[in-house]
């Protein structure tokens, strides 16, 4: 996008279009502002490079209030400089006077996302969809930039996993901060990781799957089958399975299926239908 098309002048023609409308899709700044005021001229680059930073997430329409009377009139505007923030038609706040860049941002970041956060957003539907060499190219950029964030470092160990690097997501892992691990992502990835180690001892599943075959009771492989079943996402089986060996021994492997259900519960997080499915029947199981 421009910065013609992010930044513009409003008057009561475009206002509907280029500011009602527009704001359905996107927040739009409008600046009231005029010649004489000293204090417009501190805050108009100020609303310009924001705006321009936000690169299309967010507009400025600028009012000229000595020409634009109805329009100011309007919206009570009785000082100047104001900025009222518009979004889904309505006015979702404002501002009155001079501000400094990072006010500004401060104001407008529970309505809009960064380039960043876009960014991101963009590298984890890459992952999910397997593009994961165009998913790295961002992360890294973005690591590059920022080597402290903590939200990529979990985006590059979650495609680190997904490549089957165990060993390179464990030490990006263990490289977050622990004031920064205290997060529903932080601990689903974990979960996810521990999960893989296991995996890395399990028999082949052909043959758990031949030897369940005659043993259906056989817990051993069932359990396996169930770190099989996780690792290949299939957690309606694995859960179902972990939930049958709890069913013949709850203290099997010295607790070592109840565990790992809590672990897969947690890491699937509470939400999720298949924890609300299963978490009761779990519950009157174990009580």
């Amino acid at each position: 996008m421009m910065s013609s098309e992010m930044i513009f002048d409003a008057d009561l023609q475009n206002f509907q279009t280029a500011v009602v409308e527009k704001s359905m899709q996107m927040p739009v700044l409008v600046d009231f502002w005029a010649d004489w005021c000293a204090p417009c001229k501190q805050l108009m680059p100020v609303l310009e490079k924001v705006v321009s930073d936000y690169q299309g997430a967010v507009l400025l329409a600028k009012v000229n209030a000595d020409q634009q009377k109805e329009l100011t009139a309007h919206f009570g505007v009785r000082s100047l400089p104001t900025v009222k923030l518009i979004v889904q038609g309505r006015i979702a706040g404002d501002l009155s006077g001079a501000q400094t860049e990072s006010q500004v941002r401060k104001f407008l970041e529970p309505h809009v996302s960064s380039p960043a956060e876009d960014r991101l957003d963009k590298a984890k539907q890459l992952i999910d969809e397997g593009a994961l060499d165009q998913a790295f190219e961002i992360l890294q950029e973005m690591n590059l930039a920022d080597p402290g964030n903590a939200n990529v470092l979990l985006a590059i160990a979650s495609l680190k996993l997904t490549q089957g690097s165990i060993d390179e997501c464990r030490q990006i892992i263990d490289s977050i901060p622990k004031d920064q691990r205290d997060n529903s992502e932080y601990k689903q990835l974990l979960s996810r990781l521990r999960f893989a180690e296991k995996a890395d001892e399990l028999e082949p599943r052909n043959k758990l799957e031949q030897r369940l075959a005659k043993d259906g009771q056989d817990l051993d492989t069932l359990f396996q089958l169930a770190m099989h079943d996780v690792m290949s996402d299939d957690f309606d089986k694995a859960i179902s399975r972990l939930m049958q060996i709890l069913g013949v021994d709850r203290e099997f492997n010295d607790g070592k299926a109840r565990s790992t259900l809590i672990e897969l519960f947690d890491m699937l997080g509470a939400a999720h239908p298949l924890v609300r499915q299963y978490r009761r029947q779990l519950y009157a199981l174990l009580h």
